[in-house]
């Protein structure tokens, strides 16, 4: 590949969005909402977990874990298209960018990674009820925990070093966030042997997306054998709810990451970005967690000792 310019840039430009004018202020506190409502339904998780003995199974550990990591998530990128939204400077030195994209994917590959435990904690405690105290203990879900944030971290480690050690020649990220994909159409030397590799490192999370399939439709399987209807819309309605969740994380990951950067159209993976970014970390706590009723009952037994103080 030629040099795409003999200048080798220190700061990008982040494009983000064409917003015409009068849509700015609109769309910056439609995000601020989004963020708003993410951040204090997750936190909402986080205290009553930490706080209620009620809620502390395996699930309820586990949920928190992916309540804080949405936490992380959204705020490595929201706050800057925040500020992108209604300011002309939308540049970015090299040095954050490149932290932002390691700090990304390694909270995103925790997140796909969590989502593959929590759907096997789900087929043991559906599957093998009688079961699942003994083999579920706490020490192995602080294990599995620690399992899901070294992967992550070892997963994502050389190719955000690959990717770090480029130099780069054109300033322009048309992205709101420094993704992998514009990054690497910025640099000055061929990138494909980058690119296999952030494929070859992207298989746990195909195999986390398949333990995840294989977990709900054991469970399926399993619920179809209860005789009980309410039974059986109860456990379905609830897999349902987390089948799409995992769809749109899954899928638009596997979508925008397991495809040559060069054939990447910007402006509808900036589109499918908004799904991973904004409204899986948005729907995650009202889907895995504030429609149960046990922490229901946890929040109603927090709101009265509150209004009896």
């Amino acid at each position: 590949m030629a040099l795409k310019n003999i200048t080798v840039v220190t700061e990008f430009i982040l494009l983000g969005f064409s917003i015409p004018p009068h849509l700015r202020l609109p769309l910056f506190f439609l995000v601020l909402l989004s963020y708003i409502a993410a951040t204090a339904g997750n936190f909402l998780i986080i205290t009553l977990i930490l706080f209620n003995s009620k809620i502390q199974s395996p699930m309820y550990f586990f949920l928190f874990n992916l309540a804080l990591i949405d936490i992380c998530f959204i705020n490595t990128t929201i706050p800057i298209l925040l500020k992108n939204v209604l300011t002309e400077k939308k540049s970015i030195f090299v040095t954050p960018c490149l932290a932002q994209l390691y700090i990304f994917f390694v909270i995103g590959t925790a997140e796909f990674l969590l989502l593959g435990v929590m759907s096997t904690d789900r087929y043991l405690a559906i599957c093998y009820p009688l079961h699942y105290a003994s083999i579920m203990k706490r020490s192995v879900c602080i294990q599995l925990i620690a399992g899901v944030w070294i992967g992550s971290f070892f997963i994502t480690c050389f190719s955000s070093y690959l990717v770090m050690s480029l130099q780069f020649c054109s300033s322009e990220i048309d992205h709101f966030f420094c993704d992998v994909g514009p990054i690497l159409r910025n640099s000055c030397t061929n990138t494909e042997h980058i690119e296999k590799w952030i494929f070859v490192s992207s298989f746990p999370m195909l195999i986390s997306f398949l333990v995840t399939l294989v977990s709900y439709f054991n469970i399926i399987m399993t619920v179809l054998k209860i005789h009980s209807a309410e039974g059986k819309q109860k456990v379905f309605t609830t897999c349902s709810s987390h089948a799409i969740v995992v769809s749109i994380a899954y899928g638009s990951c596997i979508f925008l990451y397991s495809m040559p950067a060069e054939s990447q159209e910007s402006s509808f993976n900036k589109k499918v970005s908004i799904l991973n970014t904004i409204i899986v970390p948005l729907i995650n706590p009202y889907v895995y967690t504030l429609r149960n009723q046990n922490v229901k009952d946890a929040f109603y037994d927090v709101f009265l000792k509150l209004t009896k103080s």
